[in-house]
């Protein structure tokens, strides 16, 4: 089902999208709207093929001490763990609200208090690959009530931020992390830091 209108979604293969589990659990409690992101080592850029896809949480790189204080006793269960398992459920589903090109530190100063990543590491994000912009992505993101479990294979792995699904996979039963009204807060509050949206990168 679409997750905002009902209807049945076309039978397309299903995508996801890693991300800290971390920051998908941030993402699935409605505590951010916004993910940073520059691509995995492997990737030339980082690219937004899919209007909506499922959120990977990965486990083996993300690190107490780039995670701001203040959240890491409220997501120690996600950062006390290291390694990614051989069957990982897919807690969450979200689609592309905007999405803005960070250029600027003065950009990245502005949405320090729109995510859970410290400044010190938001800004090595930024200055990674210098000549690529920082992408800052609002997503609206489901809860699923029941995750479906992707056996990890060898083609799941690695420095890469897509990832194709089973055919099997589809979201199905979901509940919204924030409300329409809180979503619509959330969106405008990144929408009037970064003014303009930048499109999906190319």
């Amino acid at each position: 089902m679409h997750p905002e209108t009902g209807s049945t979604m076309r039978p397309v293969p299903e995508h996801a999208l890693k991300e800290w589990g971390v920051t998908v659990h941030a993402l699935s409690r409605g505590d951010q709207v916004l993910i940073l992101r520059k691509g995995g080592i492997g990737e030339k850029r980082f690219e937004l093929p899919h209007p909506r896809f499922f959120l990977f949480p990965t486990y083996a790189h993300q690190r107490p001490e780039l995670v701001k204080p203040e959240f890491r006793s409220r997501f120690a269960a996600s950062l006390d763990r290291r390694d990614d398992p051989e069957r990982l459920p897919l807690p969450a589903y979200a689609e592309i609200a905007a999405s803005f090109a960070v250029t600027e530190q003065s950009q990245l100063d502005a949405l320090d208090h729109l995510h859970i990543l410290t400044p010190d590491y938001a800004a090595e994000r930024l200055r990674w690959r210098r000549k690529h912009p920082l992408w800052a992505v609002a997503l609206r993101v489901w809860r699923l009530d029941d995750p479906p479990v992707l056996e990890v294979t060898p083609e799941h792995l690695g420095c890469v931020s897509w990832v194709a699904l089973p055919d099997r996979m589809a979201p199905s039963a979901m509940t919204p992390a924030l409300s329409d009204d809180a979503f619509a807060a959330g969106l405008a509050d990144v929408q009037s830091v970064l003014q303009q949206p930048a499109g999906a990168a190319a």
